[in-house]
């Protein structure tokens, strides 16, 4: 069958245009599908980080997006009786990544400039999805509306209610975290700011943990957790200790559940899904839409491998193997962050301070944020036990796969990272993860020829 399209992308929120753009820029001929011309006007994602950043940069639009971002404060923990007890905060320069490693963000301009993107990489249509037909060599849509598309591959990036996740019957499952909070937005005048805190906060206090943040220019974003029962609260009078109407004005107030999901399986035949259809979790860190960065980041260039540099097919069981643990792994850490802010019972939170304080030695340190973040397992990466392996390589202003050696002269990025793991090469892959290291030029080549064999390995059974 001669198909239009390699790849279609479902939904086209910044996971899903991401993905068409990254999937276009590398030639693979996508189509993206949409139902709602309309980007939602206001914020709903709060955080990106470096990597991210970075990925931006692969598809063009870093420059572009970066004046609607602004370097993510540092969080401030205050326990139950009001002192510090954790404190979060960013790496200092120089940056590994060229970016901050942790950064706020405008949701609805950076998805416009996403999706301007897409679609000068990507066909669009503005349709909906009703039906797929999966076979051994292509998938066939249904759309409302028009007649059906046959394609090579699925991408389902169409969020948390995924259409493609139902209709191909994945199921979550369930991390075993669930919690209502209310989440409000406000864009604050200067005479409120002046009353507001200059970093953001976790206020851990069992009577209603909360959590304060500092967005882009005015924007601030409370998330409260509601008690037992609690439906449609006055966002005002729970804001009442910090802001009032007289100074600020509200954006956005939703009430929300906070779960901790995953899908079961990643893949079904030739459909994948991605971002919010494979996983959910709480906000705390800020990683929900990174995730699904990570995802798609990971995903496009085996399918640009697999369709157009011949591949095995087995490249793409990858994408669940190291995507659905890495997002486990993280998963289990925001849980934990989760559980440390929405302490409820007194005297347990009085423990936890006391608990905290004793591991920080009595002088609570900045964590960064970043070493919050795992490396990759298993998938595909060298079968060499090194550390460095599986983690994300810093900047050296390359794309694709490429090997990266140890520079003669020392600068501030490169050359510590190679002093740090003690090797003098590294391969590193497409989505700048590091496939490999070697130390000699015959383990570079072993390491290299190892790499060809993962790439052409032909599975018995698709």
């Amino acid at each position: 069958m001669n198909h239009s399209f390699d790849v279609a992308v479902i939904g086209l929120g910044p996971v899903g245009a991401t993905c068409a753009a990254l999937l276009g820029s590398l030639g693979v001929r996508t189509l993206a599908i949409e139902r709602s011309r309309r980007i939602y006007d206001r914020p709903r994602a709060f955080a990106l980080d470096h990597e991210v950043m970075r990925i931006f940069e692969d598809i063009g639009v870093a420059g572009a997006v970066a004046p609607h971002t602004a370097p993510f404060t540092p969080s401030e923990y205050y326990g139950a009786d009001g002192q510090l007890i954790k404190r979060l905060g960013a790496l200092p320069p120089p940056w590994p990544l060229g970016w901050p490693p942790s950064m706020v963000f405008e949701q609805p301009p950076v998805e416009a400039l996403l999706r301007k993107r897409a679609g000068e990489v990507a066909e669009i249509r503005y349709e909906e999805l009703l039906k797929l037909d999966l076979a051994d060599d292509y998938v066939r849509l249904h759309l409302r509306g028009s007649d059906p598309v046959s394609v090579r591959y699925v991408v389902g990036c169409d969020g948390a209610a995924s259409t493609v996740r139902n209709l191909v019957g994945i199921e979550y499952e369930d991390l075993q975290f669930d919690q209502e909070w209310l989440v409000v937005d406000l864009r604050v005048s200067e005479r409120g700011l002046a009353k507001l805190p200059p970093v953001s906060i976790q206020y851990c206090e069992p009577s209603r943990p909360s959590t304060y943040l500092v967005g882009v220019g005015a924007h601030r974003r409370w998330e409260l957790m509601l008690h037992p029962g609690e439906t449609n609260p006055d966002p005002w009078k729970l804001l009442a200790r910090w802001i009032t109407p007289e100074d600020a004005e509200l954006w956005r107030a939703a009430a929300y559940r906070f779960h901790a999901l995953v899908a079961r399986d990643w893949r079904c035949g030739r459909v994948f899904i991605a971002g919010d259809a494979a996983h959910q979790q709480p906000p705390f860190t800020g990683q929900g839409m990174c995730q699904g960065m990570r995802d798609v980041a990971n995903l496009s260039w085996k399918l640009h491998y697999v369709l157009a540099l011949n591949a095995a097919d087995k490249l793409l069981d990858t994408y669940e193997q190291e995507r659905k643990q890495h997002v486990k792994r993280l998963t289990a850490v925001i849980k934990e962050i989760g559980q440390v802010i929405g302490e409820r019972d007194p005297k347990a939170a009085r423990q936890r301070d006391r608990r905290l304080l004793e591991q920080a030695g009595g002088k609570v340190v900045t964590e960064p944020r970043q070493n919050l973040i795992p490396p990759l397992e298993g998938g595909f990466r060298s079968e060499s036990l090194h550390s460095a392996i599986g983690t994300l390589f810093p900047k050296d202003g390359n794309r694709g796969m490429r090997v990266v050696v140890k520079p003669q002269q020392p600068d501030p990025i490169l050359h510590p990272w190679f002093e740090r793991w003690k090797c003098l090469a590294a391969i590193v892959r497409p989505d700048h993860y590091v496939f490999g290291i070697a130390n000699s030029n015959p383990a570079l080549e072993r390491t290299l020829k190892g790499m060809s064999q993962q790439l052409s390995t032909v599975t018995e059974e698709k």
